[in-house]
């Protein structure tokens, strides 16, 4: 997201930049989050779509400015899809939690979750940006056979964790470290990703007789 005090601002009102969010989270609330765009947000506000683009980057970053998120899951997760395939659950599950655990972060997300349990219209676009920003785009990277099921398996892991964690704060898993966790849920949520392993019967030896045999 871009500062908005920042050198080399363009041209707009000092209230612009409110408006815009103030636009934006009315949409997002009442048309979901795939019915948003830069470009309809703009056109409400009455300001150039490079001025949206400008202050908030790109639709997740819009999002997370008009819900108060200092940063999203779905940002955070887009720049972990960028490393090593092999790499990917550790690195995805490390990330998403710091997010969580960074105070500047954290706070907004947790506040969001709580929102959801009693509002609809939050809980409708949160599961909207999972499925969209989130279990679209890891399915995408995994490609093959149930890619969509497997990543909303990684991804209900990952949530379920979450909310063990940083809503109820059970325990013992609220007062572990990030990198205990990693290491305990990163094979668990590798086997997410890979699917079920399907194994073959043993062979049966050419002697073996069936249920039927002598007949």
């Amino acid at each position: 997201m871009m500062n908005s005090s920042g050198r080399g601002r363009r041209a707009g009102k000092p209230d612009t930049r409110t408006q815009i969010l103030d636009i934006a989270r009315r949409r997002f609330l009442e048309g979901g989050y795939q019915a948003v765009t830069l470009r309809s947000v703009a056109a409400e506000a009455g300001v150039d779509v490079a001025l949206v683009s400008y202050y908030f980057g790109s639709k997740k970053g819009l999002f997370g400015a008009a819900l108060a998120l200092a940063a999203t899951p779905a940002e955070t997760l887009a720049r972990t899809i960028e490393g090593d395939p092999a790499t990917f659950p550790q690195r995805a599950l490390h990330d998403l939690l710091a997010l969580w655990e960074d105070p500047e972060s954290g706070a907004p997300l947790r506040a969001l979750i709580a929102a959801a349990t009693h509002d609809q219209a939050i809980a409708g676009l949160v599961k909207e940006v999972m499925e969209r920003e989130m279990i679209d785009k890891i399915a995408a990277m995994l490609g093959g056979a149930d890619a969509r099921k497997r990543a909303g398996a990684f991804c209900a892991q990952i949530a379920g964790l979450v909310v063990t964690r940083y809503i109820l704060r059970l325990e013992p898993v609220a007062p572990m470290t990030i990198d205990e966790i990693t290491r305990i849920y990163g094979p668990p949520l590798r086997l997410a990703l890979q699917g079920p392993v399907h194994h073959k019967p043993p062979a049966r030896h050419a002697s073996a007789r069936g249920p039927l045999a002598g007949e």
